[in-house]
Formats: C-alpha cells, structure tokens, sequence
C-alpha cells in the first residue's frame, strides 16, 4: 500500500510516495510542483488508493528536502530511494546523477560517457527526465553540452534557482559558466 507526505517548500507542495518494503520505509516517487500542476493534485491522478502517513525516515527526508528547496546545503540518501523499480540503466544514470557533488554539475554527454555508452546523451536525458526521485537525486546538476540548462520536472526556474542557490553561476543567456565539469575526465577536456 502506497502513503503520501507532503511537504510544503517555497516553490509549493512536494509529494513523497512510500511504502514499507519489508521493515524499511522506501520511496517509490518524489512529485514536484510545477506551472503545469501542483503535486498534490497529480498525486491522486497518479496514486489513487495512495492515503497521507508518515514515519521517521520520510519525515526526515521530507525535511531535508524543505531546507535543500530553502537553499541549504543538505544532500540526501540514496537508501531510502526504491531503485528496484527502475531498470537497470536509469539505475546507474540515477546513481552516477546522485555522485554529482553540491556545487558541481555535469552533461549529459559526459554522463554518458561515464557509463560506457558513447552517443547515450539522449537516453541519459531521458533517464534523468523520468528520474522517479527529484532532488533526492539530484539531478538539476545536469546540462546539455552547449551548457543550457535542459528541461526540469520541477521547472527550468526551480532548476535555475537549485544551481544558483550552489554556487553555479548563469550568464545572461542563461548558460551554465563553469570552468570544470564532473566527470569530464571520460572524455579528456571536452565538455
């Protein structure tokens, strides 16, 4: 049975989708608000027979999340994130993603690259774009190769704000200017 904790942050509703796997708390889904919907009205479409609970772990989480939106410097678990439902390359986009330091960011390409499928840009984008676990895994800190910003679930101004709110600075076409990227080292100096 799947429960819901919502957790109100500056940019509206977040919903945590859970459920006990064994004795553990796992997330099954993070939905963020958007200008399309606010979480709360898209997790009864999505989760219908899912009801409100929480417990020690989700709060925690719940929490976490909060202040990571309130532009505090937290990272957040991958543990608690129910990767089994994921297939076995969005598994290892999401954990490569989750790697990505606070402050640091990446490309698409080059996270590709990473793991071992060159031209895989699109399908890590793709991924990233489905990532059932936003913010958790963080994946805001990936961009396109000619250092736009990319699409984001929550936004492009939530994803704006998350990488200014970690040092990454825009100039005034709204590209990322960043002297090094994470994981560059795959693929030498290109970025």
């Amino acid at each position: 049975m799947n429960k819901t904790t919502i957790q109100s942050t500056p940019y509206g509703p977040v919903v945590i989708i859970w459920r006990m796997v064994g004795r553990v708390a796992r997330i099954v889904r993070v939905l963020l608000s958007n200008s399309a919907a606010s979480a709360t009205e898209r997790v009864s479409e999505t989760y219908p027979d899912a009801h409100e609970s929480s417990g020690e772990a989700i709060a925690s989480v719940a929490s976490g999340i909060r202040g990571l939106l309130e532009g505090e410097p937290i990272d957040l678990s991958l543990e608690v994130a129910d990767l089994a439902q994921c297939r076995e390359f969005q598994r290892r986009v999401l954990q490569a993603e989750h790697a990505i330091p606070r402050g640091g960011v990446s490309t698409y390409k080059l996270i590709a690259l990473h793991l071992g499928v060159p031209g895989g840009a699109r399908a890590v984008g793709h991924a990233l774009a489905n990532n059932p676990f936003p913010l958790i895994v963080p994946c805001h800190r990936a961009i396109r190769s000619d250092h736009g910003l990319g699409g984001y679930q929550g936004g492009v101004d939530m994803k704006r704000s998350l990488l200014s709110q970690e040092g990454i600075v825009l100039d005034d076409s709204g590209r990322v200017r960043c002297a090094r990227f994470h994981y560059e080292m795959a693929e030498g100096s290109a970025k």
